[in-house]
């Protein structure tokens, strides 16, 4: 098959990417438009939106030993969560119980305001004044508090109410209250220092003695939601562990550098002093346990001193004989011996009992007060105590129903079983001993009973004494060493680098580099528009789109006529259209001389759908003929809407109708038009049956009589699209005129001519293309046929420009457009 009808036509879909470019340039002025709102957007967020900035500070988690717990100190105490604390402390920097402390220590429930020209400002410490609270009392929460100035002494205070209901919270019980109000602004006047009793606001203002207070100057204060404020900070602080090492590092970004830097240098010390507490929790307990001994012991030592000085004076007795006092220091050493075991025997029963009903050990004294030495039971209550210490951490910052608890809980049980079964075998082993002191007393006993009763009295009183002594010495060496230890205890958090200003800047987007941004996205839109606009284009927009999508010739391009009338060429025959439709012409005659035609030639116009420039085109390719000296006639073929009679001012009541039904002959429906050598034949009424007429013998006498008679015959038909009436007349005609139209046409309807002219059911067919705007939607020409390349200043005198002059209404709708 010839190579002319393997062609394939372009999908109508394909995305044109030159007329996206062309349609893209052509929105130059919505391009400046979204630009220019864009850049007063960003504008007025820049002159509302206070700076971000952000701050750091780096910590250390350390396994910090108490330097004065050696293995030879009397009391045993274990610090607990030393291993694997980054972890814990990261979660516990991460959890709203932290928070809640550090937010309560620096009160950022109240924001210190001062009003810019667009905004309120957060100034924090820069304010000359600070407001304290009264103790449980509640303050309006989210509604701003004026601080106006009025002299060193005097400020007022100022209130816009705009609803009669308000909500208040103490922040001392953190509960939230409503309160009725008055809707309307609200004045009153205060002294600095003089407290304020509201129903909404409680608390002294300060006068900071360093500031100067300028009279005129208003300030703002306003009290945010506690909860909110805990939430809020908790979501701005960073922290990282860089390489799983001890090393965190903090940020938190804010508009206020200074609270930055208090937030973070809070939040390590609230950490290192509850990570202290934690550490000391032992030694705390044990402390505790040894004062209630201490004031025990302390009433029972006076009262036996009581006792031994009223004896001595009421029975005259001050000296006791040497063997008195031998057999005396003995029983005094049984009877040390005897408590020192009784207090081993109290300790392990009320250990066993702890153990068997607690599950918190972290009140667990140390064993050793009690003269406890056994390694095993010391070693077991000291990892006992260290893994409930764990334990309390994570219950304030883990999930309880997380894995870990129940593998803590694993070996706190398993503690507690060995515990028990120690206790057991230490308790049988001081019976049997208490039983051997016990022996020793007995036998003492029975020598002092051979002394006078003066004397035994005397002994029984002086070891009363001195047993409540021993013991109350005993005490009092091992508080002092609890103290000393507690004292050299240090935190595990060491802090590398503390939280500190040093000209930070701000972290938001550079106010040039915003703009930079807001010229983007004002090139978005229009270019988004443009994409949208070509995709879902299927329009004819350019000579080029339809030699794209068929292979039929492209003989002539017409430009847009501006005349209400369509004797374009015929009313201005010097105009740009007149030349297109002379060149026209031109390759017609040479096509018909090409191809050895003589004699009459016959043209048939139409197009897919009406409204492409059919009848303008066909009046005027008639008239071009016509002005060249042939001998011419336009027949308005189109039956079901003619119109050809209307441009040259004609009646269509006899037309070729009554010809082909044989009411009238040739001559009664040939009417002499205004141009010279042009004649006309309307299509006159409309029939019933136009197809029919069409397809008869009248047909082939009209058109035969027609060629006997002119040069040219030019059709005016049906478009094919609506009708088959012009595929029926094809077999008349010499050649055929397609018209289409720039920016109406779409492609898909060439469908079905491109489909019939490669099954080769058509021959000699071209296209015309009309209504050709060398700017066009998309803004680009091409320059096909003679005037319509721009030559601008060049075809003066050689083209006849049809100027109208556009109202200011219309050249501004025009600008727009």
């Amino acid at each position: 098959m010839n190579d002319e009808f393997e062609f394939t036509e372009s999908s109508p879909s394909t995305f044109d990417i030159k007329a996206f470019l062309y349609k893209t340039l052509s929105y130059w002025k919505l391009f400046i438009l979204c630009i220019g709102i864009g850049l007063f957007i960003v504008y007025q967020q820049n002159i509302r939106t206070q700076q971000s900035y952000k701050l750091g500070t780096q910590i250390s988690v350390e396994d910090d030993k108490n330097p004065l717990f050696t293995s030879n100190t009397s009391l045993t105490f274990n610090w607990g969560g030393v291993s694997g604390k980054v972890k814990t402390i990261i979660t516990t920097l991460q959890s709203r119980s932290h928070h809640e402390k550090v937010v309560n220590n620096l009160q950022f429930y109240i924001t210190y305001l001062k009003q810019a020209r667009f905004r309120k400002d957060d100034i924090y410490k820069a304010a000359p004044f600070t407001f304290t609270l009264l103790p449980n009392t509640s303050q309006v929460l989210d509604v701003p508090v004026r601080i106006l100035v009025l002299d060193d002494t005097t400020f007022e205070i100022g209130l816009d109410f705009e609803k009669s209901v308000v909500s208040t919270q103490n922040y001392s019980s953190k509960e939230k209250s409503t309160v009725d109000v008055s809707v309307g602004p609200f004045k009153q006047r205060f002294e600095f220092g003089d407290p304020i009793v509201l129903p909404f606001l409680n608390g002294t203002v300060h006068f900071k003695k360093d500031r100067k207070m300028i009279a005129g100057t208003d300030y703002f204060i306003q009290f945010q939601n506690y909860d909110a404020v805990v939430a809020k900070y908790k979501s701005k602080l960073w922290v990282n562990n860089p390489d799983n090492s001890s090393i965190l590092n903090l940020e938190m970004t804010d508009v206020n550098t200074g609270k930055i830097e208090d937030y973070l240098n809070e939040t390590v010390r609230v950490l290192s002093e509850d990570q202290l507490n934690r550490k000391n929790q032992f030694v705390t307990n044990t402390i505790k346990f040894i004062d209630e001994q201490l004031d025990r012991v302390k009433s029972q030592l006076a009262l036996n001193a009581d006792s031994l000085n009223s004896y001595r004076q009421n029975n005259k007795i001050f000296n006791l004989d040497e063997e008195s006092l031998q057999i005396n220091e003995k029983l005094s050493k049984y009877e040390i011996d005897k408590d020192n075991t009784n207090r081993q025997l109290a300790y392990y029963s009320n250990l066993k009992i702890y153990l068997e009903t607690s599950n918190s050990f972290t009140d667990l004294p140390a064993p050793s007060i009690a003269g406890v030495d056994d390694a095993n039971i010391l070693g077991n209550v000291s990892k006992l105590n260290a893994l409930s210490v764990q334990k309390s951490k994570y219950e304030s910052t883990v999930r309880s129903d997380a894995a870990i608890f129940g593998d803590i809980n694993r070996q706190m049980e398993g503690l507690k079983a060995v515990l028990l079964e120690n206790i057991s075998s230490a308790t049988n082993g001081l019976r049997r001993e208490m039983a051997f002191i016990n022996s020793k007393i007995a036998a003492t006993n029975s020598k002092i009973r051979k002394l006078p009763q003066d004397q035994q009295n005397m002994l029984n009183i002086e070891r009363q004494y001195a047993l409540s002594e021993q013991t109350y010495n005993v005490f009092l060496a091992k508080r002092g060493e609890a103290d000393i230890i507690k004292s050299a205890s240090v935190s595990d958090i060491l802090v590398i680098d503390p939280a500190k200003d040093t000209g930070a800047q701000p972290i938001d987007l550079k106010l040039s580099s915003r703009y930079v941004f807001a010229v983007i996205g004002g090139f978005l839109p229009p270019l988004l528009l443009a994409f949208l606009i070509t995709f879902f284009d299927t329009k004819l927009h350019s000579p080029q789109n339809l030699e794209q999508i068929s292979r039929i010739p492209l003989l002539g391009v017409i430009g847009k006529s501006q005349l209400d009338n369509n004797l374009a060429v015929h009313l201005k025959p010097k105009s740009t259209i007149a030349e297109s439709f002379r060149s026209i012409r031109s390759s017609l005659q040479y096509m018909y001389k090409d191809k050895g035609k003589d004699g009459t030639k016959t043209i048939l116009v139409t197009s897919s759908v009406s409204g492409e420039g059919k009848t303008f085109c066909s009046i005027n390719l008639a008239t071009v003929f016509a002005l060249s000296g042939k001998k011419t006639v336009l027949v308005g073929l189109d039956l079901r809407k003619p119109k050809i009679f209307g441009d040259f001012n004609l009646n269509n009541d006899l037309g070729v109708v009554n010809y082909l039904i044989g009411q009238n002959t040739l001559d009664d429906i040939i009417v002499d038009s205004e141009v010279e050598n042009l004649d006309v034949i309307t299509s006159g009424p409309i029939p019933p049956n136009p197809s029919e007429l069409l397809i008869g013998d009248a047909m082939d006498n009209f058109i035969s009589e027609l060629k006997n008679r002119y040069d040219y015959v030019i059709l005016d038909t049906p478009p094919v699209a609506l009708v088959a009436d012009a595929l029926e007349l094809l077999e008349y005609v010499d050649a055929s005129m397609y018209v289409v139209r720039q920016d109406y046409t779409k492609k898909g309807m060439l469908n079905f001519i491109n489909d019939k002219y490669k099954k080769r059911e058509l021959s000699n067919i071209s296209f015309l293309y009309n209504y050709y705007d060398q700017k066009g939607k998309y803004g680009y020409g091409f320059g096909y046929g003679y005037g319509t390349y721009g030559y601008g200043a060049y075809g003066n005198g050689y083209h006849e420009n049809h100027t109208v002059k556009s109202s200011l209404f219309e050249r501004v709708k025009g600008f727009f457009k």
